[in-house]
């Protein structure tokens, strides 16, 4: 009997935590989405029935992701959306410079045949999306060449290190990506990350990674300059 009640409580610790996880990735990606803009407050009632939620849950999952960097929780003050500087996000470009260096080095060595053409078909679709002037059309596919490029690569402690300061950089990326000209300047750079990982040349590959991660932290600093905050 004792165990029973023993597994039991086991269980409900797994399905609280399971509940907190779920809560916490919905939170994330409503902030990604731009649901909620940095400083915004995150009302605990607001966001319990947004999640239909506990106020425990929700809890939980702010914490989580006052961790990740993208939330601040303020004693007495609740939650908010936490804002980057321009500063910072050059920082955090930085290391994301070295970290997505190394995914794309490792995704050179694994890169199969399969992957190999899909790099080559988001190529083309990039390539179209800038000449058609759909530029939207392109920012997504920037999305989907990266996460493949991460998927290509499995490192997991990498990846999660990326999708972390990626999150923090949301507004300074979507920034970026209305630079006049902007995607005429990366597109080549994607080329040449998808050519040298087709390649199976991972120092070409880490080295092309770097110098397009480099024109965006340039990218940033001219915001700077510009007033861009």
């Amino acid at each position: 009997m004792a165990s029973e009640h023993h597994t039991d409580r086991r269980a409900a610790r797994v399905s609280a935590r399971s509940t907190a996880a779920q809560a916490r990735d919905m939170l994330r990606d409503a902030i990604l989405r731009g649901a909620y803009l940095p400083g915004e407050r995150l009302v605990e009632a607001q966001v319990c029935e947004r999640l239909r939620a506990s106020r425990f849950t929700v809890r939980a999952a702010l914490q989580d992701l006052a961790a990740e960097g993208l939330v601040e929780v303020q004693r007495n003050r609740g939650a908010q959306v936490r804002k980057v500087s321009m500063a910072e996000a050059v920082e955090i470009t930085e290391v994301r410079m070295v970290v997505e260096g190394l995914i794309a080095a490792r995704a050179a060595e694994r890169v199969t045949p399969e992957q190999a053409t899909e790099l080559d078909e988001i190529a083309v679709l990039m390539r179209r999306a800038v000449d058609a002037g759909e530029y939207r059309r392109y920012s997504d596919l920037n999305v989907r060449l990266h996460a493949l490029i991460r998927q290509i690569a499995a490192h997991r402690t990498a990846d999660r290190i990326v999708e972390t300061l990626r999150g923090q950089l949301v507004r300074h990326q979507y920034m970026v990506s209305l630079l006049p000209g902007r995607p005429q300047t990366s597109l080549p750079q994607h080329e040449r990350i998808i050519s040298a990982i087709r390649d199976h040349d991972p120092k070409a590959a880490e080295t092309a990674m770097r110098d397009h991660i480099a024109s965006v932290i340039e990218a940033l600093r001219s915001m700077d300059y510009l007033g861009g905050v």
